[in-house]
């Protein structure tokens, strides 16, 4: 199974001042996903980018381009981020009052469709959702701010998530904390898809900080 694990590098932990020059850099380097956290200030307490960057950095790779949206309301703006070059689109079911709405409108604009839970939030919120999904992102943090710690109770809930999903072809991927010392437990647990910002983006050879993480879900 673990040879079908892709590893998205965020791009929050990017160099802001050469963000194509790091998207390029990533994808070159071996990553199968590029993340783009994209955050209002108001969700979270922080603020990114919008369609106008993403829309910047698309040419710099043919990537998959992996939105997730950590802003209140979503629905407004899920054509903008679909024009701007998002391949799937995340949105949270916190900020969502209409959530199987937002997932159709996704859906409806050709891209994959994905349902993020925060930490506190339980999982029987996707039961009448989840045949919709290509994805679910469990967040191992409290979204915000990178290079937080991980949290060991998010391998339960990839554990529920899993066994929700059965035999349906939906990813499960987690956001927060993740990096050589943590991936094997999230792996073993059911994720398929791997964020991890800090841990590519911190030091200079992204070949590495890649293969590092998946040696040690490989192990």
């Amino acid at each position: 199974m673990t040879d079908t694990i892709k590893i998205a590098p965020s791009i929050l932990a990017a160099d802001f001042a050469r963000l194509g020059e790091e998207v390029k850099a990533i994808d070159e380097a071996g990553c199968d996903w590029i993340h783009i956290d994209v955050m209002d200030g108001h969700f979270v307490p922080n603020l990114t980018f919008g369609p106008p960057v993403i829309s910047c950095i698309r040419p710099w790779t043919k990537k998959f381009f992996d939105v997730h949206l950590m802003i209140d309301p979503a629905q407004p703006f899920l054509e903008d981020y679909a024009k701007a070059g998002a391949d799937q689109i995340v949105v949270h079911a916190e900020a969502d009052k209409h959530l199987d709405r937002s997932i159709q409108v996704i859906k409806g604009l050709g891209k994959k469709a994905g349902v993020s839970l925060n930490p506190h939030t339980p999982v029987n919120v996707l039961d009448h959702v989840l045949d919709q999904l290509d994805m679910v992102l469990i967040m191992s943090v409290n979204p915000g701010f990178g290079g937080q710690s991980f949290l060991p109770a998010a391998l339960d809930k990839v554990r529920a998530v899993k066994a929700m999903i059965g035999d349906r072809n939906i990813d499960i991927q987690v956001d927060g904390g993740v990096n050589a010392s943590t991936a094997k437990a999230v792996v073993d647990a059911g994720a398929t898809c791997l964020v991890a910002g800090s841990a590519v983006f911190k030091g200079d050879d992204y070949v590495a900080s890649i293969q590092a993480i998946r040696d040690a879900y490989n192990a």
